[in-house]
């Protein structure tokens, strides 16, 4: 069977698609097709009978837009829910073939790309998870590669610089990514808007680089041999035709985003020596398609073997299925337990990093880091050793000043499995790493983003560095517990709920201040559980309830005393987690709310408050950004005190 037959074939089903769907990307997986074949026939170890085998090798389209190459050789090469059906279906209502690649729709899809240089990003976390899970568990269980196909886009946008920096520290040499090199955007030639020299790039970056005729099977196939054999991460960049095969628009920006037409499809059809209608491939290459597919039977039973052996399997296994080790919930009550004893004051990030040390020895697979403010962030357990190039069994990783590469490659660790990651840097920056924040909860999986200096709180640093709407943007993200803790107590049952949370990121909403302690009396409930909860309840019948997250717990507690004392029974109501909150029952929200007045304090805005105070509740917050000063002054200074909170609710009364 001629190699030109079997790429032929993705060239078709990607026309084909493209053109019944009537929008789509035709020209990447036209001008990836040969690629694709040398690497899905010859290279990559896969099985389509055991889509999930944790030992495969991982693919990564981050060039998402050519989703129907992915799509394509997914249904040559075997995969059962990739069916015929669904290419017709492409981009329609209900089909796994959407738009862009989404994980979770079908087996073989192993990251939700589309924004471009998330998937190369995402690549990066799954490396980094193969060395780790190699160094605890061994090459019996572990042994694999993580290819990447990229675009010029990609490699535009700066999430690649940070992605491709982090790589070649780290030596991720079981990285590979093929670059089409099409030299075509959308507005036209990729010289209207860049010049770089990628192969100089990543060279300096610390990879192994090599250029090669993207149409040349053998000169690919040898170059990806050759990076195999590399200690370092590789690029190969593929000289590539976008659209190769359509006889009048081959090699143009027409082919990128729109359909090639019925009249440029039978030309192509000629040119290509396709006879077969639309949505056909003749059974001889569809059955050679299948051979290839097959051939990595013979490697998962090889592995399988060795896995059955394995003295490490059943906690192999249990790392792999996302299973929390069976001593943390334990774990979590003693240091519950102990912080309601102490009742010391300790800022939230302490409070963090004190339950990240009972944490790590008892899960491993907690694999934590920091973008450059470990000791801010408070995110290095003592017994984390650092994750280094070439020393991989450590638990930490210095991700340097990379938020957005930092998060993506977090995404990555938790898509690869085996791995729990968690990661710092200050709450406003999450603005730096957002995309792959909403990618986190898009695809729906387990990521803890430990987001510290939370408010005001930070003080002299100022407005820069004082996220004032980042609440408020971020409870908006659909599938995101935002956590935002009162104290230690609170602290460890949010860290509880979030390493629970499987199909849910989090992120938790830490302080620079002290906070004193505000549960002094141990339960064994997580009351975090249900998002909020009445704290302190009135001394007689409810007249006002006041409403807090975080640091402001402690101010609302000093308002109910002053309400107290002048005859307003006031309950308090900790409300650390919004999302949770919104799934409780209708009878028990109500009945932590209130009936009477209802007042919120927060160090933030208002935007979103309004679901709980009503339209003419009261708020305690920021009108608009901060300030540097120390955090006393300018919680005086912007109105967030106790003594304003009462007076919001004598208003109401």
């Amino acid at each position: 069977m001629r190699h030109d037959d079997l790429a032929n074939a993705i060239r078709a089903l990607a026309m084909d698609a493209v053109e019944q769907a009537k929008s789509g990307h035709p020209g990447m997986p036209m001008g990836m097709a040969d690629v694709a074949t040398v690497l899905f026939t010859r290279l990559l170890k896969y099985d389509p009978a055991h889509p999930d085998w944790p030992d495969r090798d991982r693919f990564v389209l981050s060039a998402g837009h050519g989703s129907m190459l992915l799509y394509a050789v997914l249904h040559l090469a075997g995969y059962a829910d990739m069916t015929m059906e669904e290419i017709r279906n492409f981009r329609q209502l209900g089909s796994k073939t959407a738009g862009h690649p989404e994980h979770g729709h079908a087996t073989g899809i192993e990251t939700t790309t589309g924004p471009l240089g998330q998937g190369l990003g995402n690549a990066v976390g799954m490396a980094l998870a193969e060395r780790i899970l190699q160094a605890r568990f061994g090459s019996d269980l572990v042994d694999h590669f993580t290819y990447v196909i990229a675009g010029d886009g990609c490699l535009m946008e700066g999430i690649s610089h940070e992605a491709i920096s982090l790589a070649g520290h780290l030596g991720l040499g079981r990285l590979i990514v093929l670059f089409d090199d099409n030299s075509i955007s959308i507005d036209g030639g990729t010289n209207l808007s860049v010049s770089d020299d990628q192969i100089m790039r990543f060279k300096a970056s610390g990879w192994h680089t090599q250029s090669v005729d993207g149409h040349d099977p053998e000169a690919v196939a040898r170059a990806i041999e050759a990076a195999k054999k590399t200690a370092e991460p590789s690029l190969i960049a593929c000289k590539t035709v976008i659209g190769k095969g359509a006889p009048t628009k081959a090699g143009t920006a027409s082919t990128h985003g729109s359909p090639l037409g019925a009249k440029e499809i039978e030309g192509a059809r000629e040119k290509l020596g396709w006879s077969a209608p639309p949505f056909s491939v003749p059974e001889p290459i569809l059955a050679e398609w299948r051979r290839f597919g097959g051939r990595g039977a013979k490697d998962f039973d090889a592995w399988a073997k060795r896995h059955k052996a394995a003295n490490t399997a059943g906690e192999f296994d249990r790392v792999i299925s996302g299973e929390l080790p069976a001593k943390l919930a334990e774990t979590i009550q003693a240091v519950k337990r102990d912080a309601s004893e102490k009742a010391q004051a300790l800022a939230s990030r302490q409070s963090s990093g004190n339950t990240l040390d009972a944490l790590a020895p008892v899960m491993p697979e907690l694999i934590g880091g920091s973008a450059d403010l470990t000791g801010s962030n408070n995110t290095k357990a003592k017994s984390q050793a650092v994750i280094k190039r070439g020393a991989y069994g450590g638990a930490y990783i210095h991700y340097g000043v990379r938020e957005h590469g930092m998060a993506a490659a977090m995404n990555g660790m938790a898509l690869h499995g085996g791995v729990v990651p968690y990661g710092g840097t200050f709450l406003t920056f999450t603005d730096y790493c957002r995309p792959s924040i909403r990618l986190s909860a898009l695809m729906g999986i387990r990521v803890v983003y430990v987001m510290t200096h939370d408010s005001i709180g930070l003080g002299e640093d100022g407005p820069t560095h004082q996220p004032v709407e980042h609440l408020s943007a971020l409870r908006c993200i659909p599938n995101l517990h935002v956590f935002r803790p009162a104290d230690t107590v609170e602290t460890a049952e949010c860290w509880a709920l979030a390493l629970a949370a499987t199909k849910t990121p989090s992120i938790l909403s830490l302080t620079r201040q002290a906070l004193p302690t505000v549960r002094k009396t141990h339960t064994d409930e997580n009351r975090c559980a249900r998002g909020a909860y009445v704290l302190t309840e009135a001394s007689g019948a409810r007249k006002a309830t006041l409403i807090a997250t975080g640091s402001e717990v402690s101010i609302a507690l000093k308002a109910r005393e002053l309400l107290e004392a002048a005859g307003t029974p006031t309950a308090v109501v900790s409300m650390p987690c919004w999302s949770l909150f919104d799934a409780q029952p209708e009878s028990y929200r109500s009945r932590v709310l209130g009936s009477g007045v209802r007042v919120a304090i927060e160090a933030g805005v208002r935007l979103g408050w309004e679901r709980y105070i009503g339209d003419k509740g009261g708020f305690v917050g920021m009108p608009g950004f901060g300030a540097s000063a120390p955090a006393e002054a300018l919680y005086k200074h912007f109105g967030i005190t106790a003594e304003a909170a009462t007076e919001q609710v004598k208003a109401r009364l």
